[in-house]
């Protein structure tokens, strides 16, 4: 049975002291079209912004209901979307990617538990900005269903003993994530009538008490799904691209569709990072790789950050 927590609840003493938040952008307050979603757009520098937002408020609030740590993960894209600047400095955040252990984000800096910010629904379905890892991939389904990212990085955590218990995004991800893991929380965000249609100020003060209600879950455990797993990945532009990835890494093909054969949910994960961004060459230099990307997006969020202020001055406003 999932539980969905009264937004009037309030917590005396959280269960979870030390918190992870893995932020994305697609379902943030700001992300409204695909150009919101795409590096250094003036759509892009908007969103950032009220991503950033976002973040705060969930950040206050569980330092104001007795959390001791949390750690915020910027998993976008480069990695550099959030503006520190714009969220409470009480909150550790780290942009930029890593290798490992936990793959893109580094260590798990003791986490309890991990908060889901502003994710996506599965590649293949309806929801806002669908994908999974990659716009590439045109549907991706693991033994008969689609896989959406909040499994694979809840999986990737779950070693730690890092328990999923709260998850916010569009409907459609929220109903994927409340299928896949049990006891989850979710706290949908409607993009249907546009940012007209929402009040995020209103919004936001409910997804903070919806996170402050989360730190009592008991129900969800760290999340280790058994398997084998098989995963048919189709790539959006065809069988073209599909033979390639194939052949560069040893999958099996069919068409434009690449089949995928893991004992768990580690290994799988390892080879949807491979088929979504590598090429054996990239993978032998990922920490040279990883040194220029940081570089890109830093120089990336400098933009967003100085459009911003521009737009915010005066004169600009004149």
């Amino acid at each position: 049975m999932i539980r969905r927590f009264r937004s009037d609840e309030r917590v005396m003493s959280p269960v979870y002291e030390r918190l992870l938040i893995i932020a994305d952008i697609e379902g943030s307050s700001g992300c409204w079209c695909e150009q919101a979603a795409r590096f250094r757009t003036p759509e892009w520098a908007e969103a950032c912004g009220h991503m950033s937002m976002d973040v705060h408020e969930v950040v206050q609030a569980l330092f104001q209901a007795g959390v001791k740590a949390v750690t915020v993960k910027d998993f976008h894209r480069t990695g550099y979307n959030l503006l520190p600047e714009l969220i409470d400095p009480r909150a550790r955040i780290i942009q930029g990617f890593q290798r490992g252990p936990i793959p893109g984000v580094g260590q798990s800096d003791a986490a309890e538990a991990v908060i889901f910010l502003g994710l996506h629904a599965a590649s293949g379905t309806d929801g806002f900005l669908a994908h999974t890892l990659t716009s590439r991939i045109g549907a991706l389904e693991v033994n008969g269903r689609p896989l959406a990212e909040v499994e694979l990085f809840s999986a990737a955590l779950a070693p730690y003993g890092v328990r999923p218990i709260l998850f916010q995004g569009g409907p459609v991800a929220c109903r994927q994530a409340e299928s896949a893991i049990p006891g989850i929380v979710t706290h949908p965000i409607d993009k249907s009538s546009g940012p007209e249609g929402l009040d995020a100020p209103a919004w936001r003060a409910g997804l903070a008490r919806a996170a402050v209600g989360a730190l009592q879950n008991r129900e969800v455990q760290p999340y280790r799904p058994p398997g084998p797993f098989r995963a048919v990945v189709t790539m959006r532009d065809g069988e073209y691209p599909a033979r390639k990835v194939a052949e560069r890494w040893g999958f099996d093909r069919d068409g434009p569709r690449i089949l995928i054969e893991a004992a768990d949910i580690h290994r799988l994960l390892t080879d949807l990072i491979r088929l979504a961004y590598l090429t054996p060459w990239i993978e032998r230099v990922i920490p040279l790789g990883l040194i220029g990307y940081r570089i890109w997006g830093r120089w990336g969020l400098a933009w967003a950050r100085a459009r911003r202020r521009l737009r915010e001055t005066p004169s600009a406003r004149a």
